[in-house]
């Protein structure tokens, strides 16, 4: 039976007992499948028009935050307090915010399934265009704030869908040398969303009519109109088009976006590992949805899809996204806003940093430092700012005020360059081809549910114990450090079929950056594979 190896320079390629050695004699007389392939302009136009789907996501997150603050908004969807002005109560706000991640967590779920049946590229462009719906609601909302929240429901659809099938798309479509930058792109244009969303609030916050906020609002068809009608260029996933039948359409987009000839050795070896791949799943008869947990160490991989994707909320990144303005305030800064800004200009400079990061530090390590660095920024967090603001008059302490704004642009740092970008690629890359589908939309559909309680309950939470809410978020990213040391696989240039051996052959974790597959007896390795298939 054939199964996949990686060799010192990271060759992906498939082989079996008859070819194993002539592969291993002429390896040293040419480069690697994967050296061999090019950055074409193509694959990276195809990342950067996908990932304006994280881009969507990252605007609608970050815009909420700078609207409470708008006197035309608080005065139409608030609450008139005693003093003749109007607020947000603790569940209003958390209610208009919290229905965005509860509609990305439906649209989470059911994006899998449409992007198997209508193919990859269509179901992109059908949830862009629904957000059109959504921001149609919220701008057309008067006084009635029910309405507003609805209107983000319906977007949070749209957004969680694209949440899904994005990454999907760019992890089957990319090139090897290039996947975990492209998938990393798509956390880079959520912060240039969250980021522009800023900018954008602060220069219509002084507005006092509807345009305060209406014209942020009116902004999101824009976005959505560019990725719905922009991702109809691009070709469709090269692995979903094996699937359905269309094994040339796959050949020459594998070629395409590698730069080589359809007929060149490395375009060979994928679609001989996809083909091997899928000639195991169609012996093993229709996937069952149960089969995601009862499936060749799926229950193993499902589960911890879904736990890093909920740890990426449990960060506490989105508290300082969603409640930012709201914080800042209450430390004393005249403009709130400008802070915002800062936070959104760090997460965008350090995204960037981070392609750099996922490139050449593999993920493991990124990821276990970063969790340790917010584990200790909010520490200091909850310390200062129970302990040493003044939570009456701020401008008593503004050096832990001070504090308070530095040790939040570091954790927003650690973020932006490991869980951010790196969270998408490895769940991208966590699964065959077979369950890719439902489990990447069990796994973010994680991530939507965590979004939401953190986005609506934050404020029930801080009334009650204000800053040592900090060490709610420093304990889960103490407990993602051990997670990810025990769990994770490190998949550094590895192809998605050699991803799935690995774990198919219960390669130990702490030791996977350095396995090769070249050393691992045939014959055992084909009698673990064919064990595992048995089971199902």
């Amino acid at each position: 039976m054939a199964f996949l190896k990686h060799h010192a320079h990271h060759t992906d390629k498939v082989e079996t007992s008859n070819g194993g050695a002539a592969a291993n004699q002429g390896q040293s007389a040419q480069p690697s499948a994967v050296q061999q392939q090019k950055i074409t302009f193509i694959a990276c136009f195809l990342g950067m028009v996908a990932s304006i789907g994280g881009f969507m996501f990252g605007y609608v997150s970050g815009q909420i935050s700078g609207f409470f603050n708008m006197p035309d908004f608080a005065q139409r969807f608030g609450q008139l307090n005693a003093d003749g002005g109007y607020e947000f109560g603790a569940a209003r706000q958390g209610t208009i915010v919290g229905l965005l991640p509860v509609g990305c967590l439906f649209g989470a779920l059911v994006a899998g399934q449409l992007a198997d049946i209508i193919g990859r590229r269509l179901a992109i462009s059908l949830t862009a265009l629904w957000a059109c719906v959504g921001n149609v609601i919220e701008i057309s909302s008067q006084t009635s704030w029910v309405q507003f929240a609805v209107g983000r429901l319906v977007t949070g659809c749209s957004i969680g869908a694209l949440s899904v099938v994005v990454p999907m798309y760019q992890s089957e479509s990319s090139p090897a040398i290039l996947r975990s930058l492209l998938v990393s792109l798509y956390q880079l244009f959520i912060t240039l969303g969250i980021w522009t969303s800023y900018m954008v609030d602060w220069g219509t916050a002084d507005m006092t009519s509807t345009a305060s906020w209406r014209i942020p609002n009116g902004l999101g068809f824009l976005w959505s109109l560019i990725l719905g009608l922009g991702i109809l260029v691009l070709p469709e996933s090269p692995r979903h088009a094996y699937r359905v039948g269309r094994e040339d359409e796959a050949r020459a987009t594998i070629a395409r976006l590698a730069g080589v000839d359809p007929q060149h050795r490395s375009v060979h070896d994928q679609i001989t590992e996809i083909r091997v791949k899928l000639d195991e799943e169609k012996a093993s008869g229709k996937a069952k949805w149960t089969e995601i947990f009862t499936g060749p160490r799926m229950l193993y991989r499902t589960l911890l899809g879904m736990v890093l994707q909920a740890g990426q909320q449990l960060t506490g990144a989105n508290f300082f996204f969603y409640y930012g303005t709201t914080v800042f305030r209450s430390t004393g800064l005249s403009d709130s806003y400008v802070t915002q800004i800062i936070l959104g200009t760090v997460n965008v400079a350090c995204t960037i940093a981070a392609l750099y990061i996922v490139q050449k530090v593999g993920r493991r390590k990124a990821l276990i430092v970063g969790a340790a660095w917010m584990m200790a920024c909010f520490f200091i967090y909850a310390f200062v700012g129970h302990y040493a603001l003044d939570s009456v008059n701020p401008l008593n302490t503004p050096k832990a005020g001070s504090a308070l704004i530095v040790f939040s642009c570091l954790a927003i740092a650690a973020f932006a360059t490991t869980w951010g970008p790196l969270v998408w690629a490895v769940v991208a890359e966590l699964y065959p081809s077979r369950y890719r589908a439902p489990c990447m939309a069990l796994a973010t559909a994680s991530n939507w549910f965590w979004n939401f309680m953190i986005s609506f309950f934050t404020r029930f939470i801080t009334d009650a114990i204000d800053y040592f809410y900090g060490f709610v978020f420093a304990g889960c990213c103490g407990a993602l450090v051990v997670i990810v040391y025990f769990f994770v696989i490190e998949t550094k240039d590895r192809s998605l079929e050699e991803i799935d051996t690995m774990y198919l052959l219960h390669v130990n974790p702490i030791k996977s950056a350095h396995w090769d597959g070249s050393k691992v007896p045939e014959g055992n390795a084909s009698e673990s594979l064919h064990e595992e298939h048995v089971m199902v």
